[in-house]
Parts: C-alpha cells; structure tokens; sequence
C-alpha cells in the first residue's frame, strides 16, 4: 500500500493506493470514457454590441435591478439569481450602460444564458 495526500479544491484528502503486481497479464482493460464535450463558449460580442453578461449557474431570476438604457458602474448590482436557496448578485463587469436586458423576474436560467448587455 502506498499513501498519497490529494488536494481537490483546497480539501487535503489522504488515500491508500494497493499496487497490484503479477506476472499474469490484465484482461482487456476497459474501453475509455469519451472525454465530456466542453461547455460551448459564448459568442463574443461584436463591436459596438457590448459586454454579454452571462448566468454563472442555473436558478431563478429573483429580480431584475436595471433596465435598458441605465447607466451602471463596475461592481453594480444588475440582478439577483437564487441558485440552490442561495441568493446570488449579478453584478457589473465595467462602467457602462445597459444596451438589452434579456430576462425577466421570475424567468428560469442555465448556465450561460444571457442575462444582459453592458456597453
């Protein structure tokens, strides 16, 4: 047995690992998973479009704190998203002003969906 200490998201874990040694070869080892297809990027915004501001997480739109044509500063409170019966803040990536806003209280998002855009 040999022990490693494993360290997943700043959880230090310690394992035992059986080193398994023979002289009799393995039988067909398992065929590999297919590797998960990445998450698929959002669109950059073409010039002039703006900042996309995009759900971090599935949830509910709790509500919605700006509306098109608002001027906002970096740090900005632009929506509130429950997640899990966590409320979370959306806030402003940069100064700007609201050029859309795509969702309403009350909406269900997931994960990447656009919430907003900021020029």
């Amino acid at each position: 047995m040999r022990k490693y200490r494993v360290n997943v998201n700043g959880t230090v874990f310690e394992v035992e690992v059986e080193e398994i040694s023979g002289t009799a070869a393995p039988a067909a080892a398992p065929a590999a998973a297919p590797a998960p297809a990445p998450a698929p990027a959002a669109a950059p915004a073409a010039p002039g479009q703006g900042e996309q501001i995009l759900s971090p997480m599935p949830g509910n739109i709790l509500d919605v704190r700006v509306k098109a044509g608002d001027a906002v500063k970096s740090g900005d409170v632009l929506m509130i998203l429950e997640a899990m019966k966590m409320e979370n803040e959306i806030m402003s990536p940069k100064d700007g002003r609201v050029a859309s806003v795509s969702v309403r209280k009350g909406d269900t998002v997931e994960p990447d969906t656009l919430l907003c855009v900021i020029e």
